[in-house]
């Protein structure tokens, strides 16, 4: 489990620990299969060159186990419970 701050959870109605991943977006291979041709929608005006990370916060609770979704800001790179670096301190592997 990754180390995180208590979270409310509106199911259970209490602040529980949550489990922590990165939600990515889903493919659509199945829907693309066969016949038929390009089903989506090309997108050719892109702008931005991030996108907004979103965190996926799944209960602890073992009756519970309820999922939200939790979006922070763009950034170029995003580590998900890596080492900290603390000043003067060289991580080793």
């Amino acid at each position: 489990m990754v180390n995180v701050p208590k979270t409310f959870c509106k199911k259970c109605g209490k602040h529980q620990p949550h489990k922590v991943t990165q939600y990515k977006k889903r493919c659509y291979d199945r829907k693309q299969s066969g016949y038929g041709g390009q089903t989506k929608p090309i997108f050719r005006k892109k702008a931005k060159t991030t996108k907004k990370i979103v965190l996926r916060l799944e209960c602890v609770e073992p009756n519970c186990r309820s999922k939200r979704m939790l979006a922070i800001k763009r950034c170029k790179h995003f580590e998900l419970g890596g080492y900290k670096k603390r000043k003067g301190q060289v991580i080793q592997f």
